[in-house]
């Protein structure tokens, strides 16, 4: 082995601590646009939050770490997790902590969420599961935490059939996927205004996902703390988040 290729390992070497402590979340280029992606195991703590206990709309990550700490816990990372109302209300199907705040919708309509088929993305014991809404309706699982949005992104391994590959609706964006074990979630922003098929692409051929989701766009933020990153800007309604011990720096 020549010195060059030592240098190489010894430098790769320092950066695999850095790496791994940036395991939640990764910022990466693909296809000319650049994505945030992070990703959560079924063993830990997501959750779905929108409610305080005052009942009143949680709207921003502070809000959420603010009455985490009381228990001693944090968001590891967080972003806005499904469509809503002028009210903050949930858009479609909403399950939290095991209670159904919301019902599904199965019809189509206008925009974006009832650009069929949508899906639902559900949290359950064992597992992570991401079904097309009628197909939900029919056999639904036990979610301890669900949220209904649209359109599907990737659906069994294809684009969801009114994308246009070359259309110029293009925004900052984010969704989620699920591997297909379903022992993984990833949530994906995308850092650069993409359009929906761009969106997709990244789920099914860098994440190798067949299952995917959008979950909003232009009003699409992200909480990372460990990257540094926490985005601001009007109230929102649902949110998504991964929950860790106050004192944990990584998880």
């Amino acid at each position: 082995m020549g010195k060059r290729a030592r240098a190489a390992i010894a430098a790769l070497a320092l950066l695999l601590p850095a790496a791994q402590a940036q395991a939640d979340c990764t910022r990466t280029e693909f296809q000319g646009s650049s994505f945030t992606y992070c990703s959560a195991r079924i063993d830990d703590d997501l959750r779905l939050f929108l409610y305080a206990s005052e009942g009143e709309v949680f709207g921003n990550f502070r809000s959420i770490d603010e009455a985490l700490a009381q228990d001693g816990k944090r968001l590891a990372f967080a972003m806005n997790g499904s469509m809503y109302h002028p009210d903050r209300s949930p858009v479609g199907l909403y399950i939290e902590d095991g209670e159904e705040l919301s019902s599904l919708v199965t019809r189509e309509g206008p925009g974006n969420f009832g650009l069929l088929p949508n899906g639902v993305f559900c949290i359950e014991e064992a597992r992570f599961t991401l079904l097309e809404s009628r197909s939900f309706a029919g056999t639904p699982p036990q979610c301890r935490f669900a949220a209904q949005s649209g359109p599907m992104l990737v659906i069994d391994g294809a684009y969801h059939p009114r994308f246009i590959p070359d259309s110029d609706s293009r925004l900052i964006r984010n969704g989620v996927g699920v591997s297909p074990d379903g022992m993984q979630a990833f949530f994906v922003i995308a850092n650069t205004r993409v359009n929906f098929f761009e969106f997709a692409r990244f789920f099914r051929d860098y994440l190798g996902l067949s299952q995917a989701l959008y979950l909003d766009g232009n009003v699409s933020r992200l909480h990372a703390p460990d990257m540094r990153r926490s985005d601001w800007g009007t109230l929102l309604g649902p949110i998504v988040g991964k929950v860790v011990d106050a004192g944990d720096a990584t998880q």
